[in-house]
């Protein structure tokens, strides 16, 4: 996945940085004629997309092939229209990390949420999202 995947290439996401551990990503969402809504500003639904699979992405590669993880769900919160470049930054840790790896060493499923917020280059909260992770260890038979 990244930049010229279709549905991030024509709805104006940019991935603008992956680190090599996975541990920190930062998406960009362009303001452009064909992610305008209705009322002329940033449709929704480009809004939501630009936070949609990044934690998945992020815990799978830092757990590796021994674990199952899904996007279960997200809730979003549009707190002021977007009309400028928006900009969403994800982090996970060792102490999350840790966390999910201890919740789940006998196969148990682990369900989470994380937050992301979605500002413009002001620093103004234009949406608040919360995804809810699912997580499980494979256990070997």
């Amino acid at each position: 996945m990244g930049n010229i995947w279709p549905p991030y290439f024509f709805a104006g996401i940019r991935i603008r940085k992956i680190t090599p551990d996975f541990k920190n990503v930062t998406v960009h969402l362009k303001f452009t004629w064909y992610n305008r809504n209705y009322v002329g500003t940033q449709f929704g639904g480009s809004i939501y997309a630009m936070t949609d699979p990044f934690y998945m992405m992020m815990i799978m590669n830092n757990l590796g092939r021994d674990y199952i993880v899904w996007d279960k769900a997200s809730k979003i919160d549009f707190l002021k229209p977007g009309k400028s470049l928006l900009i969403a930054n994800f982090k996970i840790d060792d102490q999350l990390l840790n966390e999910i790896r201890n919740k789940t060493l006998s196969g148990e499923k682990y369900v989470f949420d994380l937050p992301v917020e979605v500002k413009d280059t002001d620093g103004l909260l234009i949406a608040k999202i919360q995804k809810t992770i699912y997580v499980k260890k494979k256990l070997n038979k």
